[in-house]
């Protein structure tokens, strides 16, 4: 019996390879990862963007993700442990394999994530092993005052108290000199941001940042 034929690039883990990129980021094939803290508009900037690109475009939320598990469900707000860890890792392989499928169909995507710079094994090298050495990571880091009263417009397990909020804040301030490009959407609204990020991916694709 003859075995079934692979597809060109693909393996049988179904990782498939970046589709070479285009200079323009209206059109281009791409893989963006939007970090940012707790309330900097990640997940909001990210489904606009997504929405209002030329070309199909998929928004993918790692914290959309995680909140699969129902029950069993290991919530970080009730403390970061080996549990909530492994429930993390498993949503950012998904997230990984479903960004490499949409890419081997021609389609762009966005993730979103809280990535800490002091932890680049569980967050941007795991996120570049999962998604592949194209993705373009961007930074979305507005003021704390931001951050602040973004967050106590939320509910639910998505709303964190203002101790927590400023702490993941301060953590972040670490993607500065990190080589990354960093966009402070403190003043801008969510199409002005989109835009931005719009024109940091673009120069990205001509100039890819070292990371």
């Amino acid at each position: 019996m003859t075995p079934p034929v692979t597809p060109p690039g693909a393996t049988v883990t179904g990782h498939f390879p970046l589709a070479t990129a285009v200079a323009d980021p209206s059109v281009a094939a791409v893989a963006v990862l939007l970090i940012g803290p707790a309330g900097a508009g990640k997940t909001t900037v990210a489904r606009h963007w997504a929405d209002t690109r030329r070309v199909p475009t998929a928004h993918i939320s790692l914290d959309d993700v995680r909140e699969w598990v129902r029950s069993g469900f290991a919530d970080p707000q009730s403390g970061w442990n080996d549990h909530s860890e492994a429930q993390y890792r498993l949503a950012r392989r998904t997230c990984g394999f479903a960004a490499r499928n949409f890419l081997a169909n021609g389609i762009s995507c966005i993730l979103d994530d809280a990535v800490f710079p002091d932890r680049p094994v569980v967050g941007l090298g795991g996120w570049k092993r999962h998604v592949g050495p194209g993705l373009l990571p961007v930074v979305l880091l507005p003021g704390l005052e931001v951050v602040l009263e973004r967050n106590a417009a939320r509910s639910g397990n998505r709303r964190l108290s203002d101790e927590e909020v400023a702490r993941i804040h301060g953590r972040m301030a670490g993607w500065y000199g990190s080589g990354l490009p960093i966009i402070d959407n403190s003043q801008q609204d969510v199409t002005t941001t989109a835009r931005l990020l719009d024109d940091v991916v673009a120069r990205s694709l001509s100039s890819p940042p070292s990371w």
